[in-house]
């Protein structure tokens, strides 16, 4: 199976949407840029691992720096906090969970 980050990349930006609500306008390009790269991520870990180039170990540590690379990001826009990043990038990430890990062939997310 071949992760597309476009199709995580959207599944991504509407969990997100749906958990800030009212917070979207003015993080949006922001949250939308970040689910984005995370999904590059998830593609990437995909790949490394199914050429046998990354342990699991090391695809927890990438994602791990993804998302707080994600989380600085939305902390720093006016009106975030903490409990709003973090809730955001779980959802986002939580979105995309199952086809994720059964694209990676281990419990990734």
């Amino acid at each position: 199976m071949s992760l597309d980050a476009g199709q995580l990349a959207t599944a991504m930006i509407a969990a997100a949407k749906g958990q800030l609500k009212k917070k979207w306008p003015s993080v949006r390009e922001y949250a939308e840029s970040e689910a984005r790269k995370t999904a590059e991520t998830l593609v990437m870990i995909e790949r490394l691992s199914a050429l046998g180039k990354i342990s699991k170990e090391e695809a927890d540590l990438l994602l791990q720096m993804q998302r707080n690379s994600a989380n600085a990001v939305l902390l720093t826009v006016k009106g975030m906090g903490l409990l709003a990043a973090e809730e955001a990038i779980n959802a986002a990430v939580g979105a995309v969970k199952t086809v994720v890990n059964k694209a990676v062939g281990f419990a990734l997310i």
